[in-house]
């Protein structure tokens, strides 16, 4: 009854006109400071009257003055009153215990000066301690109240989804207490899903809880209305186990809150707990591992160190530059011919990195003068080449531009280096140099091998220290122009999707897993190493296609269409990171292995990749390709125009029957 005369009361116009998202902290400051008042004046009332004394006027005041000034001081400099009420219980306890406690102690001090210095005083050491029990009862009162009174005037469950939250640990019990209470709030928790067997429908702190039974859960959500689960932190990992399959075939909303340290940073701004959860992407659901970006090793040698970066603004050359700064660099020469992504990663490095050293440096890898202004400004330690072309199609179109850029530009980037006495020169690699089948893989082929012939040379024949590394690794996920991006496109404008053919798998790892590998690998490498990296399990790219239109509410093949369009120019079913005469050996990181493979003399390598470019520069395709197929003889073409080289070779290895020969097989 009484709580239904509550709720009628707030309902009022004149109560709804009146709702704020949050109460002003002085407000919450004032009014603990008038709790602390009272508790003073029923003490010494109380006291008064037990002891049938009258205290003197002045000494009341005085007293009065002391405590209110004891308690604003320790309230203000704790900040006791900057929290978000409507989302604190256990919290709010600690800090206004600790802020008793602490008043006790100054007021109980003042008391021991005063009876030293003046022999008296008329505040007891009893009145403290009762001072401070009233108030700290009251201020727990006051919070609980305006906790209530928050959740009762403000929260609405009209226009709120109704979710689960995955778990009954106390992090999800937590957040469906702190999105039920929200203010504004998007989602309304009606239970918590729990994947241990137990007694059925049993409550934790008044949320429902609802077991996992494949059977007859989709009927659950139907007769519930609950639209949506929220994965939280700690239930992550059962992304990528095929758990959360489930529900994306049963059009099944996913949502993911993994940035719980954040919101405990951003509390006192006082942000919605709904603005740190967000849809499951195709990304969360791939197995990936988290990624450590404190690695000791990086640390101690970026740290304090001058590093270049070429194709700084790529999606590996930025992540690259993002965590480099985050290790304190002493200076980051980004070099790029791209314009507008230079200016784009510039603004973003002032706002996130606002102390770090930014050099920004134009130009291209091809242009060696321009190149080497960089190198004689800098004087950089640590060099990370990512500047390529990788697109594999669009190289098959323009392979001369191919050679120029992934095999000169290197190698210009790789000689400067060693020109000016480079600690670490580390080349980004690809799977697809791996028995490459287009002319893309076999530019980077091409650039590995020159890398680790130097080295070798320079390190045997000219006693130069540099330490030439190459990393090799496969497809990073949401990188510029990669598939994942172009299925949301393709989603969003209502489809087809697009799958070259059903059969095709890829490896995928993420962009901040793949910098981070490439970082360690650059650090622990001695020189004339090639990383490997555990890519995981190969995705199926048709099953890909599926999952994410699933995860869009989308059913595949009848809301969106999957179309296969056959096979691209170069491209093959199937990508490797070792060909067959390869082998790997274990560093001290699982993730990342060191292949060995055959290598090359650096002047039959120099003979033959001046030849290549000198080929490329003057227009003659054919003669190139033919070239590089020579040199690099498990370069064999798919699905282009360039398998009729192949052809050729193996014409020409066939050596012609000589006439004793044939004499001799006639008799």
């Amino acid at each position: 009854m009484i709580e239904r005369l509550i709720n009628n009361l707030l309902d009022l116009r004149i109560f709804r006109t009146f709702k704020v998202r949050t109460t002003p902290r002085w407000i919450i400051l004032m009014l603990d400071m008038l709790i602390v008042l009272v508790s003073f004046t029923a003490t010494v009332v109380a006291g008064m009257y037990s002891t049938g004394t009258v205290t003197g006027r002045s000494d009341i005041l005085i007293n009065g003055a002391l405590v209110l000034v004891v308690y604003f001081l320790v309230s203000y400099i704790s900040k006791s009153y900057t929290c978000v009420i409507r989302l604190s219980v256990i919290e709010d306890l600690y800090r206004i215990f600790m802020v008793v406690a602490v008043a006790i102690a100054l007021l109980s001090g003042i008391n021991i000066l005063r009876l030293g210095i003046w022999h008296t005083t008329s505040l007891h050491f009893w009145d403290i301690l009762v001072i401070g029990a009233f108030a700290f009862s009251m201020m727990m009162v006051e919070r609980l109240c305006i906790k209530y009174l928050y959740m009762r005037m403000n929260s609405t469950t009209k226009g709120r989804k109704r979710v689960l939250v995955l778990g009954t640990s106390f992090g999800s019990v937590f957040l469906a207490n702190a999105l039920k209470g929200e203010i504004g709030g998007k989602y309304l928790p009606v239970g918590l899903l729990s994947l241990k067997s137990g007694q059925d429908n049993p409550e934790v702190n008044g949320f429902k809880i609802y077991r996992f039974d494949p059977a007859n859960m989709t009927d659950v959500f139907a007769e519930n209305g609950i639209e949506a689960i929220i994965f939280d932190a700690k239930s992550m990992h059962l992304m990528s186990s095929g758990f959360a399959d489930y529900f994306i075939k049963n059009h099944i909303s996913l949502l993911a809150m993994n940035k719980v340290e954040e919101f405990e940073q951003d509390k006192e701004n006082d942000r919605n707990i709904s603005t740190f959860i967000k849809e499951v992407q195709i990304e969360d659901l791939l197995g990936r591992d988290p990624i450590v970006l404190n690695n000791p090793l990086v640390s101690e040698h970026i740290k304090g160190s001058c590093v270049m970066i070429t194709g700084a603004c790529g999606s590996i050359g930025s992540e690259i530059v993002r965590q480099v700064a985050n290790y304190g660099a002493s200076k980051i020469v980004l070099f790029d011919q791209a314009e507008t992504p230079m200016h784009d990663i510039s603004l973003e490095m002032k706002k996130i990195y606002p102390d770090a050293n930014i050099e920004l440096f134009m130009g291209d890898v091809r242009n060696r003068a321009r190149l080497e202004e960089a190198f004689a400004k800098f004087h950089p330690c640590y060099v990370f080449h990512a500047a390529a072309y990788k697109h594999v199609p669009m190289m098959e179109i323009n392979p001369s531009e191919a050679i120029l850029a992934n095999v000169m530009g290197t190698r210009n980037v790789a000689d400067l280096a060693l020109k000016y006495d480079v600690y670490k020169f580390v080349m980004i690699s690809t799977d697809k140099a791996v028995n490459p089948t287009n002319v893309m893989g076999c530019t980077k082929r091409l650039a590995e091998i020159y890398c680790q012939s130097l080295f070798f040379d320079a390190s045997n024949n000219k006693g130069k220290k540099t330490q030439f590394i190459t990393t090799r690794f496969g497809n990073v996920l949401g990188s510029n122009g990669s598939v994942i991006p172009l299925f949301r496109k393709q989603i969003a404008s209502g489809g087809p999707v697009t799958v070259t053919h059903k059969d095709i798998i890829r490896y995928f790892m993420t962009i901040p897993e793949a910098c981070s590998l490439v970082l360690e690998a650059g650090c622990m490498g001695s020189g004339g190493e090639i990383y490997i990296f555990d890519m995981g399990e190969p995705v199926k790219i048709y099953d890909l296609a599926r999952r994410m239109i699933s995860l869009a509410g989308l059913r595949p093949d009848v809301d969106i269409k999957i179309e296969e369009i056959g096979l691209r120019p170069g491209e093959k079913l199937y990508e490797e990171l070792l060909n067959d005469k390869e082998k790997t050996t274990a560093t001290v990181n699982k993730k990342i292995m060191i292949a060995k493979v055959k290598t090359y003399d650096y002047r039959d390598v120099c003979d033959n990749i001046d030849k290549i470019i000198d080929l490329a520069r003057k227009g003659d395709i054919h003669g190139m390709i033919y070239a590089m197929k020579e040199f690099v003889p498990e370069y064999k073409s798919q699905h282009s125009k360039f398998e009729s080289i192949d052809k050729e070779i193996e014409n020409e290895t066939i050596v012609p029957p000589t006439p004793s020969t044939l004499q001799r097989n006639a008799e």
